[in-house]
């Protein structure tokens, strides 16, 4: 059999319609608008799906992509107008470690949110260097908060930027990605819309597909959970998702998430023995999560709140990244297991049938080249594929990905074990 041929570039685009087939509101493209291009689809500004095209020499790209917005999305309604109330006063967190170059372009896109009360601070986790101080005290004076946090891990960074906030709702992105002007009020309107929410999540989408790493990645799901907004209820578990709550795969990511300030204190913050930057690989947003929910708070998904994400760009990182998903999923299991003992029993009853899913999502994505469910790789439950997304990617899922994977799931208990083992060695240690 010969060996597929890596994906090429995939230019990403930004399409605005009237409505589908009309008139082109805007357009922007990262990249040069021919051959293979990703475009959001918006009406009026509201994102409502993806297409996959391709667009010849010479071509109009707008038009194009417009012309196959309207094949490919018909049924596709204008979304109903937001009606939000005044909006909370928030803190946007942004965990960092020795990417200043990153985090400015992040806190560009950060600075310029049309929310009206805001503020934004960056926990520089465990440095080496001065650079991140230096950045935020440099240029952003006055405009970003710099905290440091010693402690290395992802969610040892979060927690100390919960304990710096101010606002009633905390907003956590990463600094690698470019949130989108509406992305804050988008992410924290629903909170003014009833009070037992406590987390909101959203839509995160590519920045870039250069490199065959990130056309795979995204090809088989990459971070997005769809165009259709969701509220996960655990008064009334969704009957399509019989491992609820512990299917935090498919309620979003830590890139794109935001938290009522005290249901996410009152729920104990984030396990410092998970994450990335511990030896758990990740886990951390997916244990606050179902922390959040097993308290009796409603998680909200909006795909209006828009954030562009820089995937890892080589093969190394993907692997990586396959491995540290599959780690970070069985240790946000063993830390409910750990922490929350009278979820255990719940969690018990659905464990193999968890665990059998997430092996036969692995081993499915390695048998059919076609677009994924959404979500990332080792996500326990995935669902059918996101409404709003519609291409021609044909580019399998490697085995050996998906044995990375279920090798991180072996994995993921042990890391938690080492991380919980470390972090009481540190504590030791301040207090010798």
């Amino acid at each position: 059999m010969p060996t597929p041929r890596p994906p090429g570039p995939i230019a990403v685009a930004d399409l605005d319609l009237a409505e589908l087939g009309g008139d082109v509101l805007s357009f922007h493209c990262a990249d040069t608008p021919e051959g293979d291009v990703h475009a959001l689809v918006r009406l009026r500004g509201r994102p409502v799906g993806t297409v996959l095209g391709h667009v010849p020499p010479g071509a109009d790209p707008a038009r194009t992509l417009a012309a196959l917005a309207r094949e490919r999305l018909t049924g596709h309604r204008e979304p109903p107008p937001e009606t939000y109330g005044d909006l909370p006063r928030t803190s946007v967190v942004v965990a960092t470690r020795e990417r200043a170059g990153q985090l400015a372009r992040a806190l560009d896109s950060l600075l310029a949110q049309d929310h009206p009360d805001y503020e934004v601070v960056v926990v520089d986790n465990a440095p080496r260097t001065g650079a991140t101080r230096e950045l935020v005290e440099r240029t952003y004076t006055g405009r970003v908060r710099y905290v440091r946090e010693d402690a290395p891990g992802l969610a040892a960074a979060h927690n100390r930027g919960v304990a710096a906030a101010d606002g009633t709702v905390i907003a956590f992105t990463d600094d690698d990605v470019v949130a989108d002007p509406h992305w804050l009020t988008a992410l924290t309107g629903p909170f003014t819309d009833d009070p037992r929410i406590g987390c909101v999540t959203g839509l995160i989408l590519p920045a870039r597909l250069r490199t065959p790493a990130q056309v795979l990645l995204e090809s088989h799901g990459g971070f997005a959970k769809g165009f259709t907004p969701r509220t996960y209820d655990p008064e009334r578990p969704p009957a399509d998702q019989p491992l609820f709550p512990f299917t935090a795969g498919s309620f979003g990511s830590g890139a794109n998430m935001a938290f009522r300030a005290t249901a996410l204190r009152d729920a104990g913050g984030f396990d410092p023995a998970t994450g990335t930057g511990t030896p758990a690989r990740g886990g951390d947003d997916l244990y606050a999560f179902v922390a959040v929910l097993a308290a009796g708070h409603r998680l909200r998904y909006t795909p209006d709140a828009l954030v562009r994400h820089h995937h890892r760009e080589t093969w190394q990182d993907l692997r990586d990244q396959a491995y540290g998903y599959g780690a970070g999923l069985t240790a946000c299991l063993t830390a409910l297991a750990v922490r929350r003992p009278a979820l255990l029993p719940a969690l018990l009853a659905r464990l193999p049938r968890g665990l059998a899913h997430a092996r036969a999502m692995t081993a499915a994505r390695t048998a059919s080249p076609g677009p994924a469910a959404p979500g990332a790789p080792g996500a326990p439950v995935t669902g059918p594929a996101a409404p709003g997304e519609h291409g021609a990617y044909h580019h399998p899922w490697p085995r050996s990905l998906s044995r990375l994977e279920r090798r991180g799931m072996l994995y993921g208990p042990v890391g938690y074990a080492r991380a919980r083992l470390r972090a009481a060695r540190g504590r030791a240690r301040e207090a010798g």
